[in-house]
């Protein structure tokens, strides 16, 4: 049984919305073909002083949904050929992101936009059946599965720094803000 996430799922402290993304499904819709995928992979931007986050220097016109309410897209494009999914998370005027970085089927950021046929056509808008895109929570629990699993067969949520931060110096380029579920055998 499939339940949509709502606003109020997204409208808590980043890093406990980007961990419990894990398991959950995006779920896109273009015409009447329907994509389902489970999320395997984020990474969590969160406030004015995360410098890896674009919110770090303020307000401008690419960043200004990570200032809206929770629940929104912030759909950003970078190298001038890549779109980049986020999830806005917490409360609003509080800039903070979840960037969906992998599924069960695909791996890559870039990719998993390019596959889904998500472009800036969804920036700002809301997470929700009717905009073609959006979340589902489709039973799939990796912290109940590790409380639950044999050590042989453990799933398990692994946190690393998140990809391609250097630049936000020696403490944010470091912090643990990517999460992904793995699967060991």
């Amino acid at each position: 049984m499939s339940k949509v996430l709502t606003q109020n799922f997204f409208n808590r402290p980043t890093l406990k919305v980007a961990k419990e993304m894990l398991g959950k499904y995006i779920v896109r819709r273009v015409g009447k073909k329907e994509m389902a995928l489970m999320i395997t992979e984020v990474e969590a931007y969160d406030g004015f002083k995360d410098k890896a986050s674009h919110a770090s220097r303020g307000v401008t016109e690419r960043n200004k949904p990570m200032f809206g309410p929770a629940g929104y897209f912030y759909i950003y494009f970078t190298y001038g050929i890549h779109w980049m999914l986020n999830i806005v998370t917490g409360q609003e005027n509080y800039p903070a992101a979840v960037l969906i970085r992998g599924t069960d089927k695909i791996s890559g950021p870039a990719r998993l936009t390019k596959f889904l046929k998500i472009d800036k056509i969804c920036n700002g808008k809301k997470a929700e059946p009717k905009t073609g895109l959006w979340f589902e929570d489709r039973g799939a629990n990796p912290r109940s599965d590790l409380k639950s699993s044999k050590r042989s067969d453990l799933k398990k949520i692994i946190r690393t720094p998140r990809i391609g931060v250097v630049y936000a110096g020696p403490i944010w380029g470091k912090k643990k803000y990517r999460f992904i579920y793995a699967r060991t055998a």
